[in-house]
């Protein structure tokens, strides 16, 4: 499979975007091109659900370059991020050695490749057959601080150093792509060695047109109030403000239930597809939704 070649201006980037429907605003095709000219990191804030990570899946696709995500989360450290040995194979390849009397030759050889457990951050500095792959470094905040100072080395010159084998490096960087809900401030010392961007939630003229790009059988009219009521949504105090992925989900949902319009009923009904926790959908169930149905089709027109 033959990569695609990078955009050459932020214009090929935006359609790079657009072509795996993404409709990014030109701020960010904009971060995303001198990303991708400059081989830095591109480290993405903003909040959860504002299409983040999509990001990152989308390049994949359109570049045709493999994905290796990592997930991060509390606790998560050196051997489920980058490498571990595989000890089951090392015990018995020495008790193997054991019983055919070689056994100081196979204390020299279990720590060698062929024992190396590889995880997502080495997996990134192989070189893959497509070109260099599409790194996503996921949530990064949820993290702890001990392993953002590890990835320093990581993201300053894409190596990893392996004490019994020394330093891995690639031979192309990876297209590193790194996201944060900003649950936590991230250090200055790996910010510095990237490329910021902060995605903010899409205004209602660029909501309605990935609505229309990730599902066209909504219809204009539905989809518009959709928008609407979800633009309101985002305006109210909530405890968790729906997300670009609850807006699309929201109006297939409604499309499943052959609506052409929203109405109150079918918005209290259907409530748990665009908020996720019982306190706001209490909030916004009944009085709330009635008025905020009227003023989505007074908007729409």
């Amino acid at each position: 499979m033959a990569a695609i070649p990078l955009p050459t201006s932020i214009d090929q980037t935006a359609e790079l975007l657009r072509s795996g429907g993404y409709v990014a605003e030109r701020s960010l095709a904009t971060a995303l091109f001198l990303a991708l000219a400059m081989k830095r990191p591109l480290f993405l804030e903003g909040e959860a659900g504002v299409g983040k990570t999509e990001i990152a899946k989308v390049l994949s696709h359109t570049l045709k370059r493999d994905l290796i995500r990592l997930q991060c989360y509390e606790g998560l450290d050196i051997s489920s991020a980058v490498y571990e040995w595989n000890y089951p194979r090392q015990i018995m390849a020495i008790r193997l050695a054991e019983a055919a009397g070689k056994s100081t030759d196979a204390a020299q050889q279990i720590y060698s490749e062929q024992y190396l457990i590889k995880r997502p951050l080495m997996q990134a500095l192989e070189t893959h057959d497509g070109g260099p792959p599409v790194l996503l470094i996921d949530e990064l905040d949820r993290t702890d601080e001990p392993f953002e100072a590890f990835l320093l080395e990581v993201l300053s010159d894409f190596q990893v150093t392996i004490p019994e084998l020394g330093t891995v490096k690639a031979d192309q960087p990876p297209i590193v792509i790194i996201t944060s809900n900003r649950t936590r401030e991230i250090h200055d010392a790996l910010k510095r060695r990237c490329l910021y961007h902060w995605v903010d939630y899409p205004n209602a003229e660029r909501e309605r047109a990935i609505l229309a790009a990730k599902a066209p059988d909504v219809g204009e009219k539905l989809g518009t109030q959709v928008v609407n009521f979800v633009q309101m949504l985002r305006g109210m105090e909530l405890f968790k403000p729906p997300g670009i992925a609850e807006t699309i989900d929201w109006a297939m949902a409604l499309k499943v239930l052959n609506a052409r319009e929203l109405e109150p009923a079918t918005v209290d009904a259907t409530l748990g597809v665009v908020l996720k926790y019982q306190d706001d959908i209490a909030r916004v169930r009944g009085v709330v939704a009635t008025q905020g149905v009227e003023a989505a089709k007074k908007a729409a027109g």
